[in-house]
């Protein structure tokens, strides 16, 4: 009898390169320097408005250095925790693009 010929077995495609885990990195930080200049902003402007007139560039440089030390100081935990909350919020949700939620 002629049995039909047998294709030759081919491995199983590999599984695409999902970055999850990447992905979830990229919005925490994205989050993070979001809440950030968002809890420093007001500090920020008002920085800019009560500026003094520098004499030299280097001046303005540190006086603007030190708005913007002063500005975050204290704020950063507080923009850690929203930006944790976020993205767990966001995964879990399934809001967030390209992030499954386990299980």
């Amino acid at each position: 009898m002629n049995d039909p010929p047998r294709m030759p077995h081919r491995p199983a495609a590999a599984p695409a390169f999902r970055p999850a885990f990447t992905l979830l990195m990229l919005y925490f930080f994205a989050f993070f320097v979001f809440f950030a200049v968002l809890l420093a902003l007001p500090d920020l402007l008002e920085g800019m408005r009560t500026i003094p007139p520098a004499a030299s560039l280097e001046e303005e440089r540190a006086a603007g250095a030190e708005i913007a030390r002063r500005a975050v100081q204290g704020k950063l935990f507080y923009a850690l925790v929203a930006s944790a909350m976020a993205t767990g919020i966001g995964s879990y949700a399934r809001i967030l693009p390209g992030i499954k939620r386990p299980g």
